[in-house]
């Protein structure tokens, strides 16, 4: 096998943010996602130790499926991000009291608020079409939550003098939300899924013009719940067919969606793959149940390449669905850069 030569790293951030973004082949996108793989090998020094302790010889991977994917949970324990780069952010994942948190040091806004700005836009258009109805107590609560980050910043892009965020006044949210939609106004109701069940609890809706996104998570405010049991609750007391859903996470720069039954899209930077959980540098076909691989290559500063804690399967058109999650005990190779 030819040595992959990378020429990324002579590459300006503007022109990589607009190669990262635009369309592209297969071939380019794989192409992207080894000189990618390449200079993060080199320059991310949590990857570079975790590649020579798995002695794998960077030069030596020349196909998406030799590339070894970093455990999500060394962002608990690592400062995950590319060599003398400055932080100018730093995401913190929720968690209980005496929970570790997973931290995403973000050298650059930019990369970020172009994916989810993009990503939103290849799924449902323009954000000025939307009046954005936040219902997110849980992570309003706390600092450091990107989502949090990104959901402001579409609320102002939205431009509509409606949107905003809510926190227990459900009864404001209630008449909002009745008005907008039988105004026949475009609105987005993303909310975490514990307290959209509070809201529906207050009122029986019967929604028309709105899209409702569920982030997931009871935060440990209810029960959970699987998925299907969930959407149903929801569909019944939002009064709509189907409930969206948004699969992202604070170790990743970009967002899957999925418009109904759980099935997600990834936006074009981004790839879902599917590791064996007996052999975690083994993939899976399409089909089989395994743990979810996630190239994310708005990661640049920090590593595209994460092996999450989902357990999910990929269809043959791309489309993934998430089925659970494994124990910590179950995560393979995560010793292996314990200080």
């Amino acid at each position: 096998m030819s040595k992959i030569i990378s020429t990324f790293v002579n590459i300006s951030l503007d022109k990589v943010t607009a190669t990262i973004f635009q369309k592209q082949t297969s071939t380019a996108f794989q192409k992207l996602v080894l000189d990618t793989f390449q200079y993060q090998a080199k320059s991310n020094t949590v990857y570079k130790k975790y590649l020579t302790l798995l002695k794998i010889d960077p030069s030596s991977v020349t196909s998406l499926a030799h590339i070894p994917f970093l455990p999500i949970q060394f962002f608990k324990t690592h400062n995950v991000v590319v060599s003398k780069k400055k932080v100018v952010q730093t995401f913190l994942s929720s968690g209980t009291t005496g929970m570790t948190q997973s931290k995403h040091l973000v050298t650059d806004l930019k990369l970020y608020e172009e994916s989810y700005q993009k990503g939103f836009a290849h799924f449902y258009g323009n954000i000025e079409e939307y009046t954005v109805l936040a219902l997110l107590p849980s992570y309003l609560e706390r600092e450091g939550s990107s989502l949090i980050y990104m959901v402001e910043d579409l609320i102002q892009k939205s431009k509509q003098p409606e949107s905003g965020f809510y926190l227990h006044n459900l009864e404001e949210l209630t008449e909002k939300l009745c008005k907008l939609d039988s105004e026949g106004k475009k609105v987005l109701l993303i909310g975490v899924s514990f307290a959209l069940l509070d809201l529906i609890e207050t009122q029986t809706f019967c929604l028309k013009n709105t899209v409702v996104m569920e982030t997931g998570g009871m935060k440990g405010r209810r029960k959970e719940m699987i998925r299907e049991a969930l959407h149903l609750e929801l569909k019944k007391g939002f009064g709509v067919s189907r409930i969206h859903s948004e699969y992202g996470m604070t170790e990743l720069l970009s967002q899957a969606y999925s418009i109904g039954e759980g099935i997600f899209e990834t936006p074009p930077w981004m790839q879902i793959l599917v590791r064996d959980t007996e052999d975690p540098l083994s993939l899976l076909l399409p089909g089989k149940t395994g743990g979810i691989n996630v190239i994310d290559l708005a990661n640049q500063n920090s590593c595209a390449f994460i092996a999450t804690q989902d357990l999910g399967k990929i269809h043959e058109d791309g489309t993934f669905e998430i089925l659970g999650r494994f124990d910590n005990s179950d995560i393979r190779g995560c010793n292996l850069l314990l200080s």
